[in-house]
């Protein structure tokens, strides 16, 4: 099968600006389009079955087989492959140091809809999330405990940003994701079966020694404040992680995986 590359050298060129501009949370949800790159996430993408729209190859890569599988399912799929520069990658990518491989994907979906609450024991819901590693940190706990998905609730960081995209380490093409404000994720939550289970410091419930139903749907608050207490009262469960220093608290996303661990060992 011969593949089609077509050269672009010039920062000028329309492909190369649009590709750019995604980079940016307004163009994405205009285009409704994303960037992902490394030859890691676009393998994860390709073996889940999604496959860019458009390839970008760096002019001097190494040979891989893995990038002509991927060359191979953009053609038969028939998206548009380009060949270019380090310099273009990089103004692309926005990295000073870019990977030699990158992909323009059509946005996921993303409705409450769509997940099948049966497809697991355990959920990931964050509320307010405002920082991409954390987000993507979320992404790969739910890949990696065999969660059924991420679900974001009010206003979180964009999880198609670069940023979120990279630190999901291929997770954002594995694990079912949703958006939703709380008053639509709470009614479609209450309309099947599933335990609401809060993070908090308002409770002296040490998560170790409760009860988790399947389907067990994580509450992760906001970085700085926590759930709202509107969020707190509307759980079937408030649990605390103990903490023997001085934090009152951690990270978000590590919350999340330490809550997670604890459910599947119960649910296993």
């Amino acid at each position: 099968m011969t593949i089609s590359r077509l050269p672009i050298t010039g920062f000028s060129n329309p492909a190369v600006k649009a590709a750019r501009a995604l980079r940016e949370k307004k163009h994405r949800r205009r285009e409704e389009r994303f960037l992902a790159e490394g030859l890691r996430l676009l393998t994860e993408a390709r073996e889940a079955g999604i496959v860019p729209e458009a390839l970008w190859l760096g002019q001097h890569r190494d040979p891989h087989p893995l990038v002509d599988a991927l060359e191979r399912a953009v053609a038969d799929s028939g998206g548009t492959i380009y060949e270019t520069t380090t310099d273009i990658l990089s103004k692309i990518s926005g990295k000073d140091n870019p990977q030699t491989v990158l992909g323009v994907f059509a946005d996921l979906p993303t409705s409450l809809a769509a997940l099948d609450r049966s497809r697991s024991g355990i959920w990931l819901v964050a509320q307010a999330m405002r920082d991409p590693g954390n987000l993507g940190t979320m992404l790969r706990t739910c890949d990696a405990v065999g969660a059924g998905g991420l679900i974001l609730v009010d206003q979180c960081v964009d999880p198609f940003s670069v940023e979120a995209v990279r630190a999901s380490m291929g997770a954002v093409f594995t694990v079912p994701l949703a958006q939703a404000d709380w008053s639509d994720f709470l009614t479609w939550l209450r309309a099947g079966p599933g335990q609401l289970v809060g993070t908090s410091l308002n409770t002296t419930h040490d998560y170790r020694g409760a009860a988790y139903a399947s389907p067990t749907f994580l509450l992760i608050g906001n970085e700085a404040q926590g759930l709202p207490a509107e969020y707190e009262a509307a759980c079937d469960l408030l649990v605390k992680i103990p903490m023997l220093g001085k934090a009152d608290s951690l990270n978000a996303a590590v919350a999340g995986a330490v809550m997670a661990y604890e459910v599947l060992a119960q649910q296993g």
